[in-house]
């Protein structure tokens, strides 16, 4: 997470965690890739975590690279990809799907130019003011795809025919708005301080799925009830 080196180990067992659950009471594939999502945000924040380290003691600095390339590999290249795709597996509707391969599409681009610019560009880590500052000296115009990052990750959630995920659209578009005011600098690092709240609705999300409806006993079906 965003405040310390517990703060991210402890949070990335929690993750982790659920993220197992998830995918225990996963029905289905699709759900399955839901699940995970918690999970992969763990894996992020043990990188973190790992940052922090190398960051704050001389015996891990050689662990800061690795942990800097980790963290912003999930941050900037998975979830523009996964996230869509995720949503548009479990959705029902057909021109809801048409959509949602379109804003996939999108962040399959968006995913693969990030992964261009961290191969080509150079980024570094710093601790500034409790939080990790990450610095990415890309081209000036990149600035400008933060929009089109946010279309990928919140609008397939949102759009969803499922009203369960879109309480996790809501969720996620209420945590980056919230972050984007009190902590513009440190975006990268503290939207993901939410991914514990973002992990347990998509917990319940795969739980509704898959609740069996219940069924009336016989006296009360011959009764009306």
């Amino acid at each position: 997470m965003c405040f310390s080196a517990e703060a991210s180990f402890g949070a990335s067992t929690i993750l982790m965690v659920i993220g197992v659950v998830s995918t225990r009471v996963s029905a289905t594939n699709p759900q399955r890739l839901l699940s995970s999502i918690p999970f992969i945000f763990g894996v992020q924040q043990f990188a973190e975590g790992v940052l922090w380290l190398s960051l704050s003691g001389a015996g891990f600095a050689h662990l800061n690279g690795i942990a800097t390339y980790t963290f912003l590999f999930f941050a900037q290249v998975v979830w523009p990809t996964i996230v869509p795709l995720s949503v548009m597996l479990m959705e029902k509707d057909p021109k809801n799907r048409k959509v949602l391969g379109l804003i996939l599409a999108l962040g399959m681009v968006i995913s693969g130019w990030l992964a261009y610019c961290l191969l080509v560009y150079p980024v570094d880590a710093q601790i500034s003011c409790s939080h990790i500052l990450y610095g990415l000296h890309f081209p000036p115009f990149m600035k400008y795809l933060g929009f089109l990052y946010l279309i990928a990750t919140v609008s397939p959630s949102i759009i969803s025919s499922i009203r369960r995920l879109r309480l996790l659209g809501i969720v996620i578009l209420a945590s980056y708005i919230v972050t984007r005011i009190f902590y513009q600098y440190y975006l990268i690092s503290v939207w993901c301080f939410f991914a514990a709240l973002i992990s347990l609705v998509a917990l319940s999300v795969i739980i509704k799925l898959n609740e069996k409806p219940r069924i009336a006993p016989p006296v009360l079906e011959k009764i009306g009830i």
